[in-house]
């Protein structure tokens, strides 16, 4: 039996073949916190019967249903790589790197139709009893990463979905050895794409990638479910820099409302040979868009700056995952 309370819940993910078809988990993820539920849309007849004061509970019915929700995690060196498929879009093969243990996951921003993933929650009862609740077509609709002077970076994951089926299996858990990524392991850098080089004072650094899509898809012949989303709109990437004032490289880029490259990465331990845990996201060209340094204070002063991810005309967005993962 499991322990019954938080400590004993379990969240297992697999990417779908079929928008809304359940695939049972092949990995499970070390979460922080979760907020995923279903959703329905009900319908109560006003009808009037002679005398009746209530309304009747067999003449209430469910029209719609739907899931939403989050999924709070640190980013670790391993067990990434379909969150970060179903965010970006690209089928990503993980490519061997020489002859060694390390594989490079280079998921570029591509459309995500077809990328959905079954998200299997386990819940416990007080008394030990786990239930199982798997939520289908689960779609990630916007996801953060960020990370501050002595903390993890952190990530969220917001999802929309087709359905809850509570009459599967719960899988059994199981873990590998895993280990986030840290702030002792940043590295921001800016400058010409190709050629960035560190970007001094950063404190914190956040980026967020928005996939807006068409959710609301309920058609006829659908028993109340929606059809996969469509995207529906651009992409949306913002961040933040939150800095100590040591030059003035990006208030000049507020000023010029210039553009440069940004890449924000994060290198753990060596796997093997020249290959070490890689976390990286690369911006090809962003824009600084408010906050230019004021002072309030005796203290040094530390700027935020927002930031605008925008299109270079030849580079893509992308995200470079380097660990020992051989699949996604």
């Amino acid at each position: 039996m499991a322990i019954g309370s938080g400590l004993g819940a379990q969240i297992g993910i697999a990417s779908e073949v079929t928008y809304g078809t359940f695939v049972a988990p092949t990995r499970f993820i070390e979460f922080t916190k979760e907020s995923l539920v279903l959703k329905k849309t009900t319908a109560q007849s006003s009808g009037i019967a002679a005398g009746r004061l209530m309304a009747l509970s067999s003449r209430r019915v469910v029209t719609q249903k739907e899931v939403s929700g989050s999924l709070e995690l640190e980013v670790t060196n391993k067990g990434m790589g379909a969150l970060l498929q179903a965010l970006m879009g690209t089928t990503v093969t993980p490519v061997q790197q020489a002859v060694t243990t390390a594989y490079l996951q280079t998921h570029t921003l591509a459309d995500t139709w077809g990328k959905s993933l079954t998200i299997q929650k386990g819940v416990p009862l007080t008394t030990g009893t786990v239930t199982d609740k798997s939520f289908l077509g689960c779609k990630v609709t916007s996801a953060e990463f960020s990370c501050e002077v002595g903390g993890m970076l952190t990530s969220s994951f917001e999802f929309d979905g087709k359905d809850c089926d509570e009459s599967q299996t719960l899988a059994a858990a199981s873990y590998s050895n895993m280990s986030p990524f840290h702030f002792g392991q940043l590295a921001v850098k800016s400058g010409s794409f190709g050629t960035e080089t560190a970007l001094d004072g950063v404190r914190k650094v956040s980026v967020k990638i928005e996939r807006p899509q068409a959710t609301d898809r309920f058609y006829a012949n659908s028993s109340a479910l929606k059809a996969q989303p469509i995207s529906n709109d651009l992409v949306k990437i913002t961040g933040s820099l939150e800095m100590d004032y040591v030059a003035t490289t990006v208030d000049d880029l507020h000023t010029s409302d210039g553009a440069t490259s940004l890449v924000v990465e994060f290198v753990g331990p060596l796997i093997a040979s020249t290959y070490f845990e890689t976390f990286r996201i690369k911006l090809p060209a962003i824009k600084i868009d408010d906050a230019p340094p004021t002072v309030d204070g005796y203290g040094v002063v530390k700027p935020t700056f927002n930031f605008t991810a925008l299109y270079d005309g030849t580079n893509a967005v992308a995200i470079e995952y380097m660990s020992t993962d051989t699949t996604v």
